[in-house]
């Protein structure tokens, strides 16, 4: 198939999203449940087929995971930010949009770096945070589209892939904040657990979103035709008849 590169641009997305993330949940989740197993055996003095090294790894791969989801966030929401963005011509209409635009990407990728290092509470909340509002920020710019008719939490925002996949972000840096204090606290512990298994659902709900979007969303070279239907009556206007056809 002969795709252009705006075509290939939109399948990143859902590509890295399907090859990496979502296999790595399987992972992570298997490993999380064999940590789980592991500490409860040697809590009741049982021997324990699981190697010592599965924590390890659950957290070395949750970390990934976490880096990832926040990754492929970012990217999904760069094309659609940047066509608006040269449409209406933001830097030579409104520069301060493309300035805000451009340090929230350095927010957003500085302070994820950044928290991946912090080791004090205090930082690392501040980190998680910037992070976190940075992507917000982002997410809400003209042109990415929400399913919300253009207002927070109106129309289908509850079956929105933009919702699931700005929640299950947030949860993936919050994630990374408390690293260090569910090993030291049961009830950072408990979060985590409770957090984490929101986040797995948010992930199918985003596998079933994003499916139907990719269904919604034609190719580059269709859209002028598509845009003209009528979605809200399913409707579209009678192409014209070929050349020498009345």
């Amino acid at each position: 198939m002969d795709l252009a590169l705006q075509d290939v641009w939109r399948l990143l997305h859902p590509m890295l999203a399907v090859t990496v993330v979502f296999p790595s949940i399987g992972i992570v989740v298997y490993m999380a449940w064999q940590t789980r197993q592991r500490r409860l055996q040697v809590a009741h003095h049982e021997k324990s087929k699981i190697p010592p090294t599965v924590g390890q790894e659950h957290l070395r791969l949750g970390r990934w995971l976490a880096v990832a989801v926040v990754a492929i966030e970012l990217l999904g929401i760069t094309r659609p930010l940047l066509n608006q963005m040269n449409k209406d011509q933001v830097w030579s209409a409104n520069p301060a949009q493309g300035i805000l635009v451009l340090l929230m990407y350095i927010v957003a990728i500085g302070s994820l770096v950044c928290l991946l290092q912090a080791r004090p509470k205090l930082w690392r909340g501040i980190f998680a945070t910037l992070a976190g509002a940075a992507i917000v920020v982002l997410s809400v710019q003209p042109g990415i589209f929400r399913r919300d008719d253009g207002k927070l939490f109106q129309g289908e925002w509850f079956v929105s892939h933009w919702y699931y996949g700005v929640t299950v972000t947030l949860l993936m840096i919050f994630s990374l904040a408390i690293i260090q204090d569910i090993y030291r606290s049961m009830r950072w512990r408990v979060t985590h657990i409770v957090l984490n298994c929101i986040a797995v659902l948010l992930f199918i709900g985003q596998g079933m979103t994003g499916t139907r979007d990719l269904l919604e969303i034609p190719l580059s070279w269709q859209e002028p035709f598509i845009y003209q239907c009528d979605f809200v009556n399913k409707t579209c206007p009678q192409p014209a008849p070929p050349p020498g056809q009345s």
